[in-house]
């Protein structure tokens, strides 16, 4: 039997009553929850939408009369973000605000792949690569340490390949940066100009996973 599928689609706090006014057209009746600090729209139709707002209220909630205009509010908020993407083919820092990168920076740096060749050889290949790794982590490092420094960054946004974002935000030169909240981490592709577009406007909206009704 088919199983329901899901996509994740990501909505500005503008148009999010829009999108929620049009699934319950195409889906039915609404019953709203809130789990987990989430609003969960389940459909008459057994479609649902999980919604997640880009950032916590902290302190400063949205405004409205029910939970959906609320949510809305809250995204539509001026939050400061530092963003860092980095994949071994390249990089991305950027001071991101409304959905625009305020300041950033995007390079491209080498690290390669790893070989299924033995003996000497492989040794000397992966002492390589490791050495590449750590001048792609301290190079993104300090391009983020230069990038944010004229702002007051709010959050973390770390995205690319998990390994080396954790590495890039411990390097010493984005130590006062450590106990900023992080953001969910975003799964892209080799950073790019339009990668980055694409990522400050995804962090600053309300993240939504669609469940499509069983058929």
């Amino acid at each position: 039997m088919p199983t329901p599928e899901s996509r994740v689609a990501f909505v500005s706090g503008t148009r999010l009553p829009g999108w929620v006014e049009r699934f319950a057209a195409s889906h039915g009746t609404l019953t709203e929850e809130e789990p987990d600090g989430g609003l969960q729209l389940s459909a008459a139709d057994g479609a649902v939408a999980l919604l997640h707002a880009p950032w916590p209220a902290d302190g400063r909630p949205g405004t409205g009369t029910d939970a959906v205009s609320r949510l809305a509010s809250l995204a539509a908020q001026s939050r400061t973000l530092g963003l860092v993407l980095v994949r071994r083919g390249g990089y991305s820092v950027a001071v991101v605000r409304d959905g625009a990168a305020l300041a950033s920076k995007t390079g491209t740096r080498h690290v390669q792949s790893r070989t299924a060749a033995g003996g000497w050889s492989q040794q000397r290949f992966a002492r390589r690569r490791a050495n590449q790794a750590d001048a792609l982590v301290e190079a993104v490092a300090e391009h983020a340490g230069r990038i944010f420094g004229g702002h007051r960054i709010e959050y973390l946004a770390p995205g690319g390949d998990r390994t080396l974002a954790e590495e890039v935000l411990a390097e010493p030169v984005l130590k006062r940066y450590a106990a900023l909240t992080r953001l969910p981490f975003l799964d892209v592709p080799d950073p790019r100009a339009t990668v980055l577009k694409r990522a400050a406007a995804d962090l600053c909206s309300v993240r939504i996973l669609v469940t499509d009704p069983p058929v």
